[in-house]
């Protein structure tokens, strides 16, 4: 890891880095922009937990203080989840918020940024952003596909967010070479849904099988991300079509009150959790959980490779 100023990272996470130990990075815009409190910080401090049960330090990453800190303390976690506003960072926003010290919660695209910078290998989210529904109006691309394509960090997600057209979510992932590695699945998880009607290319069964594939890609000199897509537990799974019905609803409505850009992903899970009964929510925590314990194993296996 080369030293930068602009990055903070918490002593225990730094020992742990120095001394091969396994750390997972985990996103903050989940917890400022993706669910109300108190249920953030509670889902925040669970995910934390989890890592740690796995065998690794996790390491939750946010602007504060004019600085990427990676890792935030219970104080710090209280704050991101409190706070109103909270700058949504993706890359483009970056510099601006550092210069100006304004607290921010990072997206996946800064997050694994944040990550790299740091020397984590792995990074635990929800859902990555794609192709956003539309596209050919609005060109709207999420930077975490370009991230993915540019940044050597494992993302661990339950697919991309359902709200998004999948088909070329993937197509664009196949196009910058990126591998992605259903755990114990052969089609594509639907964030919400447990499976999609799109194949896979690869499929891993064990946390070390995708361990060694991230090796084999890092020997072979490979650029860009690997991301791994674990499909959300079946007993919290959302029937395919019941949950596309109503995300077409939210995408129109959206339309109709000219909600765009950063704020899109926002305005679209909120309503779908109205329209869902506090089902979707439910489930979105399910699969965060789910993503952090297998994280916490590839990292895991990842430092026990390392030190022979």
């Amino acid at each position: 890891m080369q030293k930068n100023n602009l990055v903070e990272v918490q002593p225990e996470i730094n020992a742990a880095l120095e001394s091969g130990g396994a750390v997972v990075a985990l996103e903050s815009t989940i917890i400022s922009h993706g669910m109300p409190y108190p249920q953030n910080v509670q889902m925040a401090n669970k995910v934390e937990s989890i890592i740690r049960e796995a065998g690794a330090v996790p390491a939750t990453i946010a602007i504060m203080d004019g600085k990427i800190k990676v890792g935030l303390s219970k104080e710090e976690l209280e704050i991101l989840a409190k706070s109103k506003p909270v700058a949504k960072v993706s890359m483009r926003d970056l510099p601006g918020v550092i210069a100006r010290k304004q607290l921010g919660a990072t997206t996946v695209a800064t997050t694994m940024y944040g990550a790299h910078l740091a020397g984590i290998r792995v990074f635990v989210t929800g859902g990555i952003g794609g192709v956003h529904r539309g596209y050919e109006e609005t060109m709207d691309v999420s930077a975490d596909l370009e991230e993915l394509a540019q940044t050597d960090v494992v993302v661990v997600c339950a697919g991309a967010k359902a709200i998004l057209d999948l088909p070329r979510t993937m197509e664009y992932l196949e196009t910058k070479g990126v591998p992605v590695i259903g755990y114990r699945t052969d089609v594509l998880p639907a964030f919400f849904s447990a499976r999609s009607e799109i194949k896979l290319v690869e499929r891993a069964d064990s946390a070390d099988e995708i361990a060694q594939i991230v090796i084999a890609k890092s020997q072979l000199n490979m650029r860009g991300g690997v991301l791994v897509v674990n499909p959300i537990p079946e007993a919290y799974s959302l029937d395919h079509i019941y949950i596309d019905g109503i995300i077409e609803k939210a995408v129109a409505a959206a339309r109709d009150k000219n909600v765009t850009g950063k704020e899109i992903t926002p305005f679209l899970l909120s309503e779908i959790t109205a329209q869902t009964g506090g089902k979707s929510l439910e489930a979105n925590l399910q699969l965060v959980y789910n993503n952090a314990l297998l994280g916490g194993q590839i990292a895991a296996s990842l430092a026990a490779h390392a030190q022979g």
